[in-house]
């Protein structure tokens, strides 16, 4: 809750601290009320701040929607935080509802259209009771399904919680609820709608643009004008809350801390994680107040009276906004709960290095090859960089005994290591050859993702280096050979009906890059933006097998074709492959069995004999098929 603003140690209120405590509550504190649509409304209220605005995507689609008169209702559905509730609000403000009438109290809200209809608004379906939800649904029911033009249902649910509440009423009623399998395969599969049903999904509306946007509010906010005659940044001090803001808007890089975190945000959006926008609104209120050191913050979370005990202490390092960025100023149960944080965790930032990096954190500023180097990528950021804190732990890193370092000694030291190699993620220059950015993840490969979608988007061809490293990949599993063939892709089996995964009979190869309608390309699926592989065995429709290309799988075939064994990356991954090497061998099958029959449709006879070919390997790595035939005795 928002609380009276507290004082800083000269007894004195600072200018922005209700802002800071009313941002703070979005945060990923143990009690987050702001997650309520309502509760925002209210709580502005008693701490006399400006609201946060964020646009509403499909606001202005609602809009249209009802403003053409189209018969039936809407569904607005989601996740979770997507702001389901704040677009209904909106919506209810555009066509004419009073905003004081919808803070009353009810969850049902109706408004007469200016056409005669009765707008009938469900602001949240989890607001009911197990049967006290049937009366609204038996209301959509009337307008959907029995064509009742004299209301329009504007719902908002829970994806999971309508489908269930239609099996129950469903059930209540001895049917199967006509409803509830097209809405769950609109929801799973992007089917189409119930007809007079118009839905309208925000679990697939969010973005990199949506965190731009997030971002943008949260840390260019006018409550942060306030912050210009605080006296906690008077005569040259560092207050932590707003440097972290400042960065976060890019005034000291040009946009590349945003630009990177947005490409953090892509990649598990791509790799199948929704992020709903309180999520995106945690995360960054979490890099600007975040502080790793629970005594000097509550709950991890800075307020405008804990700046002159962290200027006290001179370790601003602990509230650094690129660690927060990973919720690794959190506990890791609170973190763990949260999907942002989980899904920024599983990019390793942190633990994940190079040799080269963890040199230049660990020897650079005593290494006259890396003093250069360490001037311009630590020492140039005295905050969160090379700290008096950090020299002062590396020193003693490096000068202490060996004895200390076992003891338990080095502990600061490393835990300050990972917070530099999250530092580095979001500093490291772009085209930085000696330390490329994305190897400090566990997605090494990531950039050249990103760079095939932003290819095929404008229509160019995928670099050669990375389509062949794709088809070596491909190859390495599709045979269980260290092939190093990237002009051409080998569909393999090992004969029979075993499962070994060393597959030496070539049952037919095809080349890495289209050629008059045969080979593999790659094209970008619109339902998802994600690469497709399209391998074609045949001229003509019906010949190809297709393969949804996710980061992590990119990741796996990119490891795999630079020596990584399959299975010591990801099972999930290894078992999706040969899943896609089983629909290719059927598809060979099918074109082998076409290509059996001549001009006249007349089956070629091979009874006599049976040729196999047989997957060689060159002494430079390269594979070839070579024919054996075989005859039968006489």
């Amino acid at each position: 809750m928002i609380t009276t603003p507290q004082k800083d140690e000269r007894g004195e209120i600072p200018p922005a601290s209700a802002w800071v405590r009313f941002l703070r509550s979005y945060g990923p504190t143990s009690n987050n009320l702001t997650m309520f649509d309502e509760y925002v409304s209210s709580a502005l209220g008693r701490a006399k701040v400006k609201p946060i605005r964020l646009s509403a995507p499909l606001l202005e689609e609602m809009v249209e929607h009802i403003e053409s008169k189209t018969p039936g209702s809407i569904l607005i559905a989601g996740t979770a935080g997507d702001g389901k509730t704040y677009h209904c609000r909106a919506l209810w403000e555009r066509i004419g509802g009073d905003p004081k009438d919808w803070t009353t109290k009810g969850n049902v809200k109706e408004l007469r259209l200016t056409d005669g209809r009765l707008a009938v608004f469900i602001k949240d379906l989890s607001e009911f009771n197990g049967e006290e939800s049937d009366q609204p649904l038996q209301r959509l029911e009337k307008s959907v399904l029995e064509g009742d033009d004299s209301e329009v249902v504007i719902l908002a649910a829970n994806h999971g919680q309508i489908l269930d509440r239609l099996r129950d009423l469903g059930r209540r009623q001895e049917r199967k609820h006509p409803l509830r399998k097209p809405l769950q395969e609109r929801f799973l599969q992007a089917g189409p709608a119930p007809e007079r049903l118009t839905v309208f999904d925000l679990s697939r509306s969010t973005s990199r643009k949506t965190l731009e946007e997030v971002a943008r509010v949260v840390a260019g906010h006018p409550e942060w004008d306030n912050c210009k005659r605080c006296a906690l940044q008077a005569d040259g001090k560092i207050c932590p809350i707003d440097e972290n803001r400042r960065r976060l808007l890019g005034e000291s890089d040009g946009g590349q801390l945003a630009r990177r975190l947005g490409d953090l945000v892509e990649v598990a959006r791509l790799n199948g994680l929704h992020l709903p926008m309180r999520d995106l609104l945690a995360l960054c209120s979490n890099m600007v107040l975040g502080c790793s050191d629970a005594k000097q913050a509550k709950e991890n979370l800075m307020t405008c009276a804990d700046i002159a005990k962290i200027q006290a202490s001179g370790d601003f390092g602990k509230a650094s906004v690129y660690v927060n960025a990973f919720g690794a100023n959190l506990p890791k149960r609170r973190a763990a709960h949260r999907p942002i944080f989980k899904a920024m965790s599983s990019f390793g930032v942190g633990d994940e290095s190079t040799n080269a990096a963890d040199g230049l954190l660990v020897y650079g500023k005593d290494d006259s090859r890396l003093q250069d180097d360490f001037a311009r990528l630590v020492a140039s950021d005295p905050i969160y960089g090379a700290t008096t804190a950090f020299r002062a732990a590396q020193d003693a890193y490096l000068e202490g005994y060996e004895g200390a370092r076992v003891e338990g000694g080095a502990a600061e030291f490393l835990a300050m290591l990972e917070d530099q190699r999250r530092r580095l993620f979001f500093t490291l220059p772009d085209g930085e050859a000696g330390y490329p950015h994305w190897s400090m993840t566990a997605f090494r490969f990531t950039g050249d993702y990103l760079e095939i979608i932003e290819a095929l988007k404008a229509k160019r061809s995928v670099n050669e280096t990375v389509r062949g490293r794709i088809a070596k990949g491909l190859n390495r599993v599709l045979t269980g050979l260290l092939l190093e063939n990237v002009d051409r892709i080998f569909v393999a089996s090992s004969g029979g009906f075993t499962q070994s995964r060393v597959s030496v009979l070539c049952d037919h190869e095809t080349p890495s890059r289209r050629q008059g309608g045969v080979g593999m390309a790659i094209r970008l699926a619109e339902e998802t933006g994600r690469p497709r592989l399209d391998v074609s065995l045949a001229v003509g429709p019906g010949n190809s097998v297709a393969f949804d290309l996710t980061p992590i799988r990119h990741e796996f075939l990119s490891r795999v074709a630079e020596g990584a064994l399959p299975a010591s990356f990801s099972n999930e991954c290894l078992e999706d492959l040969l899943a896609f090497k089983a629909k290719l061998l059927r598809k060979a099958e099918i074109v082998r069995k076409a290509g059996m029959v001549d001009d006249d449709d007349e089956v070629v006879d091979e009874s006599s004999a049976l040729t196999l070919n047989f997957i060689e390997i060159e002494v430079g790595g390269c594979g070839f098929s070579r024919a054996v035939t075989v005859r039968a005795p006489e």
